[in-house]
């Protein structure tokens, strides 16, 4: 019985440490799995879709100009706009995929992938950059940025984990 119980509090106590940990959940950013909401061929134009989240979190894909950027939509529909053009001002587009840093069940960071065309001579040339966003009770905004390196997804997951901790970069 002795060893019953020893054991029991050891899988409990690991169940709570791991529910501790941070973990990464992955949600589809494609137009083709995102509700159009706008869309317009008019004046280079302009989309709006939105994406499925996590824990009743939606993220809203905006293009215009040949820019994309994206807003954060809590549970309480409460939208933030993360304006992804203060990033960088050249034509961008987000990657396929949002990763959503969550602690126990609730997201506390998001990680997305910018694609930025910055010299418009060249419209091979792509920056791929990593933008982290904290998500706390009264702040959604950009916190880290990280161009392309070995070490960029390593490097971005642990500031998304310490992202509530950091002053937001963007929007000011």
């Amino acid at each position: 019985m002795r060893h019953f119980f020893t054991a029991f509090c050891l899988i409990a106590g690991l169940t709570f440490v791991a529910d501790a940990q941070f973990r990464s959940i992955y949600t589809d950013l494609a137009d083709t799995k995102c509700k159009t909401v706008e869309l317009s061929v008019d004046e280079g134009g302009s989309y709006r879709g939105v994406c499925p989240g996590v824990a009743g979190f939606k993220l809203e894909v905006r293009e215009g100009d040949l820019r994309q950027t994206i807003d954060v939509i809590t549970p309480g529909r409460r939208k933030f706009e993360l304006t992804f053009w203060d990033v960088s001002g050249g034509f961008s587009a987000v990657g396929p995929k949002a990763e959503w840093r969550v602690k126990g069940k609730a997201p506390v960071a998001l990680i997305v992938r910018l694609n930025v065309n910055e010299n418009p001579n060249d419209w091979r040339k792509v920056t791929s950059y990593l933008v982290v966003t904290k998500i706390t009770r009264n702040e959604i905004c950009i916190t880290d940025i990280f161009l392309p390196s070995r070490t960029q997804n390593t490097d971005a997951r642990k500031a998304a984990d310490t992202a509530a901790a950091r002053p937001c970069k963007y929007p000011k």
